[in-house]
């Protein structure tokens, strides 16, 4: 069963497949022998009649209700073609007169239509690679834990004072790319404090960190959007591309749920969705100290996180400067849940905005000093929303006494551009912080 959920859903085979059956099965629809004047007419004003559907849909999901984030590029026109091929498909199943055998081909059209348009409006989105992803089935291989430090060995010394890139060589079997992937079952995160649901965290490991005797190297502990599932394969992909020009150097990267659930968004607290704050915090942080190799300065430490999980970086980087002294932010929120505030003051507080105040960063900026933090933010230029809570973010960090950089991702929107785009921009500007690279 793990060869289907694993069948490329964005590139591939099976997109294009489908395109090509979608084709097929609207010429064959529309082409109907001996249809007659009538039928052309019925199918041409059906046909635009479910487009012009399927763009209300659109307009009530994104614009209306605001159910699904920013509106991106691509959505509207496969929504568009899906509905209006089912309505056409619609129309010859019911079509008087129709053979059988054509009522059988028209209800296969339809489910082609159907699966087109989510295709394709999923390809848009460009997050869910897989089947297995769209269901949020994790179909990688896992990655164990190496070389845990061992107490009273080099790995659990203190920091090196000098930069890491001045000093590191690469050995002749280092690997060219970094291992991603869920860690096994029996070497998992727990969260016997907070109690917290998590799923099962995800772990890169750069080259540099798959040789025999590696060096302690920068962590990343990073969180991905709502919905979501911890994914590392975007972060190590970028990840590799620096890695490859900085002889094999990148950050030890841990992928969390901050969710629980897809469905939710726990806004990073200890609320009504768990206790996910403790369970980061608590949780999380002293399992890295035990297990993984990673430098214990707090410059050496980052929070990072996409969408919603930026939102959630921004807030425990403002209030843990002392665990993360660096912050990333892709395309992330200003402060948790800010895209859907009045919602979330309801159901997460009650009703009570002092309450959801004190968890915003610029709340939490005025009794909390910050001798050296960095934080990078970064948004898609066509995600204009994102962009605007990026320049407050970034205004308010530096008010506060962070060192603040942005990035405008050229093109890029909410989803796989600015995400991508963004990790490129940010990491490469980290590295130097991270003593991966030479002061910029």
């Amino acid at each position: 069963m793990n060869w289907l959920w694993r069948i490329d859903v964005v590139d591939g085979p099976v997109v294009w497949g489908l395109r090509i059956a979608a084709a097929v099965a609207l010429a064959y629809l529309f082409l109907r022998p001996r249809g007659g004047r009538v039928w052309y007419l019925a199918a041409a004003g059906v046909t635009m009649a479910g487009g012009i559907i399927g763009l209300g849909i659109v307009w009530i999901v994104y614009g209306l209700l605001d159910l699904a984030g920013p509106l991106i590029h691509g959505v509207r026109p496969w929504a568009i073609l899906a509905f209006a091929g089912v309505a056409l498909g619609l129309l010859s199943l019911f079509w008087r007169g129709g053979r059988w055998w054509r009522r059988v081909l028209s209800v296969i059209a339809i489910i082609v239509f159907v699966l087109t348009g989510f295709v394709g409006i999923n390809r848009a989105y460009g997050l869910q690679t897989t089947i297995g992803a769209v269901f949020h089935i994790n179909t990688d291989d896992p990655v164990a834990v190496l070389h845990p430090p061992v107490e009273g060995s080099a790995a659990s010394a203190g920091d090196p004072k000098s930069p890491l890139y001045t000093k590191w060589k690469p050995p002749a079997d280092m690997p060219a790319i970094g291992q991603h992937g869920p860690l096994p079952a029996d070497q998992q995160v727990p969260n016997a404090v907070s109690g917290f649901p998590a799923r099962p965290a995800e772990i890169y490991y750069p080259p540099a960190a798959l040789v025999k005797d590696p060096p302690a190297l920068p962590f990343v502990l990073m969180m991905m959007g709502q919905p979501g599932d911890p994914d590392s394969k975007w972060i190590g992909a970028a990840l590799d591309k620096l890695a490859a020009t900085h002889n094999g150097l990148a950050p030890i990267v841990l992928v969390v749920d901050q969710l629980g659930d897809p469905s939710q968004d726990p806004l990073c607290i200890d609320g009504k969705l768990g206790n996910v704050e403790t369970y980061v915090m608590q949780d999380v942080v002293p399992w890295v100290h035990q297990n993984l190799h990673v430098l214990k300065n707090r410059d050496a430490w980052t929070v990072a996180g996409y969408s919603a999980g930026g939102g959630c970086a921004l807030y425990y980087g403002a209030k843990y400067p002392k665990v993360f002294g660096n912050i990333v932010s892709i395309s992330g929120e200003v402060y948790s849940g800010a895209e859907s505030a009045a919602a979330n003051l309801d159901s997460m507080f009650d009703g009570d905005q002092a309450a959801y105040d004190a968890i915003k960063p610029t709340t939490i900026y005025t009794h909390t000093k910050y001798p050296d933090t960095r934080a990078y933010f970064s948004a898609g230029s066509a995600d204009p929303t994102y962009v605007q809570f990026m320049a407050e973010a970034s205004s308010s960090a530096i008010a506060a006494g962070i060192h603040a950089e942005t990035f405008v991702v050229p093109g890029g929107d909410h989803v796989i551009g600015g995400l991508t785009g963004g990790l490129d921009l940010t990491l490469s500007a980290l590295y130097p912080r991270l003593g991966l690279a030479p002061p910029s």
